[in-house]
């Protein structure tokens, strides 16, 4: 997969998501070492006399340089291709015959993609790093929990704009986090990059089986009662090849992590989804149930539901007595939304023809937060030691 923080096609919201957490956590520093160096690698320059420090204060004055807010903005590649598919499918829908041959491709290519998922995810990481458990469980929390409510909190929006858009709201807050754009901006900002990968891995482990009962019990509110053929569907299209790549890892996963060209199934496979998921709105005609002014009502929701999370990830964390660098991996996983997990699991759990407006926001959400995390990201990578809190023995906080 491509190690760039901000490419969603390696950010795993292509599933690189997934791919960085295998290689536990030191390809991420590795890959990042020539923008920001590592916590290990400041020790070594600090031992190493005042010709290393001299260096690391040329890099740290190199990003220190002011660079125009548009140069730290990164556009997510991923991101737009599956906008061109979205393009594609509005201007030429699959009809006909060519409706049930790609319904059966999307099932086969959704077990595929969870048994690579299940595969690439590494168990015995997660379980040795719940030694941090205050740091994995406020980012759980915030994923699981504090999400949700703000979700349901804004009932108030289902009467304002299409009823599948404000579930598409609902749904950006209930799907799990990424996991390698996640730990990609945390190692670059020189946060608590092994936290990041522990907590991103739990996130995605977990959401295999939170995000389907939530959306159960969440949507109902809506009005969208999920049938229980659905519930067998992401049983047998999710859970089950899930479970099987975790079963099977020991034999299969060298292979798969070998190979990171596997990446560009991950990525055509979401495109497949997209381009059916356009087409059945497209037949159904919802398309014209929505306006542009709709469309930027939603993108300024997304932006203040983003903004507030950002925001309350980094305060609550100071307030409860974590240390720089792990305030940073809690507002880097606590924050970032899946594309290529919810993308999946809707086209699954949904009917066909509300599939496209129900991850519309989750689209805009997930570029809004490549391109604000990038800012923030080469922000905290500028500042100094002493912002940072390097060169202090770092413990858990109340010594927990």
């Amino acid at each position: 997969m491509t190690t760039s923080p901000t490419s969603s096609a390696g950010d795993g919201d292509s599933n690189g998501s997934v791919d960085c957490a295998q290689d536990d956590g030191n390809t991420c520093i590795q890959d990042d070492a020539s923008a920001v160096p590592s916590s290990s690698a400041q020790t070594a320059d600090a031992t190493a006399g005042a010709p290393s420090e001299a260096k690391h204060n040329d890099t740290i004055a190199q990003l220190s340089v002011r660079k125009p807010w548009w140069k730290k903005v990164r556009i997510d590649a991923f991101l737009v291709l599956i906008i061109l598919t979205a393009v594609v499918a509005t201007v030429f829908p699959v009809t006909g015959s060519g409706v049930t041959v790609m319904s059966w491709a999307q099932k086969i290519a959704v077990a595929i993609l969870f048994f690579l998922y299940g595969t690439r995810l590494e168990r015995k990481e997660a379980v040795a790093g719940l030694k941090h458990w205050r740091l994995h469980i406020l980012i759980l929390g915030f994923t699981y929990g504090v999400f949700p409510l703000i979700g349901l909190s804004l009932f108030w929006m289902n009467g304002l704009m299409d009823e599948d858009l404000y579930r598409g709201l609902l749904w950006i807050c209930i799907v799990p986090g990424t996991v390698q754009s996640a730990i990609n901006f945390t190692s670059i900002a020189r946060g608590n990059v092994a936290g990041a990968v522990v907590s991103s891995s739990i996130s995605n482990l977990l959401g295999v089986f939170l995000t389907p009962l939530l959306a159960i019990a969440l949507m109902s509110t809506t009005g969208l009662h999920i049938s229980p053929s659905s519930i067998i569907d992401i049983s047998l299209q999710v859970l089950a090849p899930f479970m099987v790549g975790q079963l099977l890892r020991q034999w299969c996963a060298p292979f798969v992590l070998k190979h990171k060209k596997l990446k560009y199934f991950d990525q055509i496979t979401i495109a497949m989804m997209v381009y059916i998921a356009f087409s059945a709105g497209v037949r159904e005609g919802v398309w014209q149930r929505t306006s542009v002014p709709a469309v930027v009502g939603l993108t300024g929701i997304c932006l203040a539901l983003l903004a507030f999370m950002l925001w309350l990830t980094w305060f609550v964390p100071g307030k409860l007595g974590f240390d720089r660098r792990d305030q940073i991996a809690i507002q880097f996983c606590g924050t970032k939304k899946s594309l290529t997990t919810g993308v999946p699991m809707a086209s699954v759990l949904f009917p066909a023809a509300s599939v496209g407006f129900i991850v519309l926001p989750l689209m805009i959400f997930h570029q809004s937060q490549i391109m604000a995390c990038s800012v923030l990201a080469t922000s905290y990578a500028s500042k100094d030691d002493e912002w940072h809190g390097e060169g202090t023995q770092h413990t858990s906080p109340d010594g927990w």
